[in-house]
Parts: C-alpha cells; structure tokens; sequence
C-alpha cells in the first residue's frame, strides 16, 4: 500500500476482489480491529484502479483465485503479485507475469 500511496506502483482490483478482500480481514483468526479494516479497505478503494473484467477465467485450482487472473487480464498488468503460488502453477499468463511478493520486490529494486 506504502508504494501504491507514492505512486510507485499502480494497484488494480474488480469488485470480487474487493469483497474477497472484506471476507478474509474479518475473519475472526485474524483478530483485525474492524475499523481498522474498514479504514484499509476504504484506503485501498480510493488508491486504487477499479476494473470490470469482462472475460471469465477458470484455470486456477482455486475458483477465487481466477478473480485475480481476470482482473489482471481486464487491466493489461504487467506483474499479478500473490503469496499463493500454487493456486497460480504457471509463471505468465497472456502477458501478465505471475510473482512473490519478495520477486515483485526485486523487480522494483532494479
């Protein structure tokens, strides 16, 4: 978020995203002050770019993960960034490349 504020980096999410988002922070595992997750939420809105995809996409072994692909598709991204690898067992995807957190971080570094 710290680089999407700065401008750095451009973050692009649809709205199955967003709500995906909204369900996994209240988990109650996780233990987040709501309206410090509210407040995230409501930051990462207004940071970021909103995109409709328009085509579905069923390659991820995780039916949800396929949002991601379908986001990054609709948005012509350059980098898909996630820490769930497995659900994503291709490193590109129509131009899109699949990384880590730690390999978009060395993308950055470059």
């Amino acid at each position: 978020m710290t680089l999407v504020l700065q401008g750095k980096v451009k973050l692009v999410v649809s709205q199955p995203i967003i709500n995906e988002y909204h369900e996994v922070l209240f988990r109650p595992k996780f233990s987040f002050q709501r309206n410090s997750v509210e407040a995230f939420l409501n930051e990462l809105q207004r940071a970021a770019m909103v995109v409709r995809p328009s085509e579905q996409i069923t390659l991820s072994p995780d039916e949800a993960d396929n949002r991601f692909l379908e986001c990054a598709l609709a948005a012509k991204a350059h980098f898909l960034v996630t820490g769930n690898r497995k659900h994503f067992p291709f490193l590109e995807y129509r131009g899109t490349k699949i990384v880590s957190p730690a390999e978009f971080a060395r993308v950055l570094l470059q």
